[in-house]
């Protein structure tokens, strides 16, 4: 069968993008879709349906760990040290260690096991 420009653009009419409609409330002044709920007030066609939605206070984000968490509440791992031992083994071989071992892991799935 042919397969022309034209009815590739015919097909492609209907993949129009729609505007959504929003709407501004009358009592409230807010922006929302027709036929929902105005979720800031609860209200729905002049009728109080849900509770109106309490508004959140942004706290400003600390970086770094909790400074308010009292000392009896920490977690202190007993293997810890142990970890950091054997990361600083591994790290140790340097380059001559990936050069010998070829700086990958043998298996890696997908690629038909290793060898």
């Amino acid at each position: 069968m042919r397969h022309t420009r034209g009815h590739t653009n015919n097909r492609r009419s209907h993949h129009a993008l729609v505007r959504m409609n929003i709407i501004k409330d009358k009592e409230s002044g807010n922006l929302r879709l027709p036929h929902r709920l105005d979720e800031t007030t609860g209200m729905y066609r002049g009728k109080q349906i849900a509770a109106p939605r309490a508004k959140h206070v942004h706290e400003p984000k600390t970086k770094g760990p909790s400074t308010n968490v009292p000392v009896e509440h920490t977690h202190v791992h007993e293997h810890a040290h142990e970890e950091h031992m054997n990361a600083e083994a591994k790290s140790s071989k340097g380059i001559s260690g990936k050069v010998a071992t070829g700086g990958r892991p043998k298996a890696r799935s997908g690629f038909g096991g290793g060898a």
